[in-house]
């Protein structure tokens, strides 16, 4: 069981102003669909007999256009709204205002040699125009830096990209349903959550009791299809040396259980208490399973932290990467803006330098003697642009914190267990003083590339969330 993620699709829309050239909306439908379709996105588009030119004007043809829409919602993700010229306004809004989705506000960009009454296009002052009315409307749309963006520009590509990761968490975090396997730890007071202020935004907790994952993995029979299937995916994904059969064998029914709690409550995101009770019933750490689920894009959280479930649920999204939970764990020496991220190994090989390696599970071995905590999987983080971001609930709110860094090719030494990974964070050192001072956790989730812009516009502007500033 994989996550995919659907191909986004744009509802394409053509605004037009009577006293500028509507010639210049065929070759907009045009440049803009190849652009659309060029970046590998799908494209709709209203008839061009529908109205005249393809375009909306008035209020009749922006109703028009709603229809168009409302006919064939959710076969798209988002809108953009394309000015060849000036645009009207008015009738943007009787098309637009129940899209549903974002709403991208595209100008074409004037030239120097052609501004003429015959050529020139004004779409510079009508898309401030769209965006006032919307605003008065209380519409949400989005706009990307520099304002005015031909089509087949770098510029318009970079904005296409961000776009559709903007859509994607919107429209992933709009409806979602985290699962709460297992109760908080008791001295884990710091993933504390309020399920009803995540229900108030749209995401659906599902809660289990362990001893009902370890007696469904005590029913899982070793000569059936579903285990040998997921021992085979299991055996390949990391490095099993001088891990003792009985303990793999439970992994792999650790982990089909888990497969099909996620299938039957049909989870987009999940958490797990992953001790003590699992190394003392079971005797195996589950930190290799939350990797290997991960690594198929669902975001899966150890420690119960169901609020940084949620933020790698934005992140994977966003990015289009797998997503881990860390600890902002260690200093890097003396480097103020350096810092280790940490943890025992739910790292999907997806963000690892190499595979991983299966061991006992140091601190389980301590606490309760060797060989009950095997599946802590041991390696490092690959070196590469990353967005890091957290939430919370408190008094009725989701808040989240963002920010980028990058995870570096700076050595760890081989005796630090787990997965981890070296951070540069510019401002490091305030950003940790914030961090702390607004009670968020110790846990920070990540992925890979910067997507941090996109996910600010889809927090604020489309679900509402509150923002913390670092």
């Amino acid at each position: 069981m994989t996550k995919q993620t659907p191909p986004t699709t744009f509802a394409l829309y053509f605004g037009n102003r009577g006293f500028f050239p509507e010639s210049l909306i065929a070759g907009a439908r045009r440049e803009l669909r190849a652009a659309v379709t060029r970046a590998g996105y799908g494209a709709l588009l209203l008839d061009e007999k529908a109205t005249r030119y393809g375009a909306v004007e008035t209020v009749a043809e922006g109703r028009v256009y709603a229809d168009f829409l409302a006919r064939r919602r959710g076969r798209f993700d988002g809108v953009i709204l394309c000015l060849p010229n000036f645009g009207d306004e008015t009738g943007a809004v009787a098309a637009l205002q129940d899209a549903g989705v974002p709403v991208l506000v595209q100008a074409y960009p004037d030239e120097p040699d052609r501004m003429a009454m015959a050529s020139r296009r004004d779409a510079f002052c009508g898309k401030f125009s769209v965006m006032d009315v919307f605003c008065q409307y209380g519409v949400p749309f989005t706009s990307f830096a520099p304002h005015t963006a031909h089509p087949d520009s770098a510029a318009f590509a970079e904005h296409l990209r961000r776009f559709a990761g903007l859509c994607r968490v919107v429209n992933g975090m709009r409806r979602m349903t985290v699962g709460a396997i297992g109760a908080r730890t008791t001295a884990f007071k710091t993933v504390r959550f309020d399920e009803i202020t995540l229900q108030r935004y749209g995401i659906t907790t599902e809660t289990l009791d362990l001893s009902e994952v370890i007696r469904r993995v005590r029913a899982v029979k070793k000569s059936g299809a579903p285990y040998r299937a997921k021992a085979a995916r299991l055996r390949a994904y990391t490095e099993w040396k001088g891990v003792p059969a009985a303990a793999f064998e439970t992994l792999a029914k650790l982990g089909l259980v888990l497969d099909e709690i996620i299938a039957e409550y049909k989870m987009d995101a999940m958490s797990l208490r992953c001790w003590l009770e699992l190394e003392q019933d079971l005797g195996v750490s589950p930190c290799v399973l939350l990797s290997e689920i991960n690594d198929r894009g669902i975001p899966a959280a150890c420690e119960l932290d169901v609020c940084n479930a949620v933020a790698m649920r934005a992140l994977r999204l966003a990015s289009g990467r797998p997503a881990t939970c860390l600890d902002w764990n260690n200093n890097y020496g003396e480097e103020p803006d350096k810092c280790i991220l940490f943890h025992c190994g739910p790292v999907p090989q997806g963000l690892m330098a190499a595979k991983g390696r299966i061991v006992d599970h140091p601190m389980f071995a301590k606490a309760l003697g060797a060989g009950r905590g095997f599946g802590c999987n041991t390696g490092r983080i690959a070196p590469s642009p990353m967005t890091f971001a957290s939430s919370k609930t408190q008094d009725g709110k989701l808040t989240f914190y963002l920010g980028e860094g990058e995870m570096t090719a700076d050595p760890i030494p081989e005796e630090f267990f787990g997965c981890a990974g070296v951070a540069r964070v510019d401002a490091l050192q305030s950003k940790l003083r914030a961090i702390g001072y607004q009670g968020y956790r110790h846990h920070v989730s990540v992925t890979a590339g910067h997507v941090a812009a996109e996910l600010r516009e889809a927090f604020t502007r489309y679900l509402g969330y509150d923002m913390a500033e670092i």
